[in-house]
């Protein structure tokens, strides 16, 4: 006898960062704003719906978004508040399951098949969440509803902000058919314009390819490709799942040959591994520099610390280590990336601080 559907919830706050920054600051509400960075330098790591507007995104750099929003405000980001907040709603979701995967502090998937409250219906239950986070929070969240983390996971992205959608089985294949494929969670813009270059589009595209097709141009992801193009995922809910590695890599449109250019692009990545670190309270211990050159040969560099590290500087300063270390590039560079790993996240220390290390 076959299960009967699981009843998945994926949640994810509305602009998170920068909601908490117009919740707390009412000079800020209802303008464009854009958290990290300044109008010199940096990376953006969340912007406000009024940002987003003008095409201001997280990982954007700040310099091209203060282009694209002249009126565009930078503010300091305070991930003690981010963090303090994020508990809260992690507090509300464990009021009616155990079975919570937080994916960052802004989202996280619930498997509410059976819970704590006894409610057979995961909308209702998903609704509740929202208004429980709107009242003891401030903020606006938007909620997916279906019957696997694939589909849960887009129908939270169709209706932002403070959105609510629910996909059942009968209308999953359908939907899927229609999506284009840069909307397909676990297609990245790399591997969605390679597709567009093969000619799938849509998700209906998708479905048209073999299984084996997919294997041989995209390796063992293709399994998971051929699936989710007939909404399948058998992906449990997994409450103790743990990241390995935070990494951030950027292909450039011209290859790099000067070592300024590499540096800077090497200073944006930092940030924005930094950030994802920062998101998911960790720290790490070894930095992983990844080399992609003109004719798509690559090499890497690693360097192991005793000491954690988190800050964009300190990943920063190893990769430029890396980067020199034994030589600089001495063919032109197509590919840049930092890996952060032998991650230790808050939870699992047993003191409140956090390590540093002195560069």
């Amino acid at each position: 006898m076959s299960l009967p559907p699981r009843k998945i919830i994926h949640v994810d706050m509305d602009a998170f960062f920068a909601s908490v920054e117009q919740r707390d600051n009412p000079a800020l509400r209802g303008k464009p704003v854009a958290v990290g960075g300044s109008r010199e330098r940096g990376v953006v790591a969340a912007a406000s719906y009024e940002a987003r507007k003008f095409g201001v995104h997280s990982a954007l750099s700040s310099k091209i978004a203060a282009q694209r929003c002249p009126q565009l405000i930078f503010v300091k980001p305070r991930f003690e508040v981010y963090s303090a907040v994020s508990r809260q709603i992690r507090e509300i979701f464990h009021s009616y399951t155990d079975l919570v995967e937080p994916l960052s502090l802004d989202e996280a998937y619930l498997d509410v098949t059976e819970n704590k409250i006894g409610m057979p219906s995961a909308s209702i239950i998903a609704k509740e969440i929202k208004q429980r986070i709107w009242e003891e929070t401030g903020l606006t969240a938007s909620a997916g509803v279906s019957f696997n983390k694939f589909l849960a996971k887009i129908g939270s992205d169709m209706n932002k902000p403070n959105g609510f959608t629910l996909i059942t089985p009968d209308m999953a294949e359908e939907l899927v058919a229609g999506l284009m494929i840069e909307k397909f969670h676990g297609i990245g813009k790399v591997t969605a314009a390679k597709m567009q270059g093969m000619g799938i589009v849509t998700g209906a595209d998708l479905r048209e390819r073999p299984e084996d097709e997919l294997v041989r141009n995209f390796g063992k992801v293709g399994r998971y490709y051929y699936r989710i193009a007939r909404a399948q995922d058998d992906r449990e809910v997994q409450p103790h799942r743990i990241r390995k590695s935070i990494g951030s890599e950027r292909t450039f449109d011209v290859d790099l040959t000067e070592e300024q250019d590499m540096l800077e692009r090497l200073e944006e990545l930092a940030k924005e591994v930094s950030i994802d670190m920062a998101r998911l309270q960790a720290t790490a211990k070894t930095v992983t520099l990844k080399i992609k050159y003109f004719d798509f040969t690559q090499n890497t560099r690693s360097k192991t610390f005793l000491s954690e590290f988190s800050s964009a500087d300190a990943i920063y300063t190893i990769a430029r280590d890396l980067l020199r270390t034994p030589q600089l590039p001495h063919q032109p560079v197509r590919l840049l990336g930092i890996t952060a790993s032998s991650l230790l996240y808050q939870h699992d220390k047993m003191e409140g601080y956090q390590l540093t290390l002195d560069l």
